[in-house]
């Protein structure tokens, strides 16, 4: 790849991760208003226990 190319590639993954971060910081607090204290966190913690205990698997 030329410099060019590389410069133009760089450019569009720092866009998408951009994007990605406000949709993350979004759903964040999303998940805060409907109840999870600590948006993503406390999901991710619930969904953890949920699997432990049997009750869905990661193949689901």
């Amino acid at each position: 790849m030329t410099k060019k190319e590389l410069l133009k590639k760089i450019s569009e993954l720092e866009s998408i991760n951009d994007q990605l971060q406000a949709e993350i910081k979004y759903l964040d607090k999303m998940l805060i208003k409907v109840g999870f204290d600590e948006g993503l966190k406390t999901l991710k913690f619930a969904a953890q226990e949920m699997i432990k205990k049997g009750e869905t698997t990661l193949d689901d």
